[in-house]
């Protein structure tokens, strides 16, 4: 038995190249737990960079979503100063075309009608929206009250004239619609006005 043991601790030696002195069989005993520890530790390890990993996956998918929102967000504010410039273009095509009625002026009108509605469709097609609130409540977040009319023949802030038409891209107000506000009138009001 003891033959074989030095057979093991001689082949060890030839294979190390001879530099670490040959192992007894106590040493032998304690080598397979010095592996598991040392495989213990290495699990350990690789435990806690997959945990880096996913933490680091996690991060930059984060930061990828958030740059792709910025994105879409500065390609939204472009897209509506650019709608804003061209909302008084709008306003002078709709004032051009309520100014010349006349006959001699047809040819030219249905030429505006046809760019104005051009200009009006693609604006649609990038999300303008029109804010025309006649006959509805009004709102301070879409409207801007210009005058108030005091009647009893529509209900409490209700639009009844509407100056100027807002616009709202994405749910953000362009601008906000110029309107007169309907306002019940009181006993006080009456009796100044007499």
């Amino acid at each position: 038995m003891q033959d074989k043991n030095s057979n093991i601790n001689i082949e060890r030696d030839q294979t190390s190249g001879g530099s670490e002195p040959s192992m007894d069989n106590g040493n032998a005993q304690n080598e397979p737990q010095g592996d598991e520890a040392e495989t213990a530790k290495l699990l350990s390890e690789l435990d806690d960079l997959r945990g880096t990993l996913l933490r680091r996956q996690a991060d930059f998918d984060n930061y990828r979503k958030r740059i792709e929102k910025e994105r879409t967000e500065d390609s939204k504010r472009a897209t509506a100063r650019l709608i804003e410039g061209l909302i008084p273009i709008i306003d002078g095509f709709e004032h051009a075309l309520a100014a010349h009625r006349e006959k001699e002026y047809e040819v030219y009108r249905k030429g505006f009608e046809l760019i104005y509605k051009q200009l009006v469709d693609n604006l649609a097609k990038l999300g303008v929206e029109r804010i025309d609130p006649l006959g509805k409540m009004f709102d301070p977040h879409a409207h801007q009250a210009m005058d108030r009319l005091e009647t009893a023949d529509h209900e409490d802030g209700t639009v009844v004239q509407v100056y100027q038409p807002g616009y709202m891209f994405h749910g953000r107000v362009l601008r906000p619609a110029m309107v007169r506000v309907a306002v019940n009138p009181t006993p006080a009001s009456k009796k100044t006005v007499n």
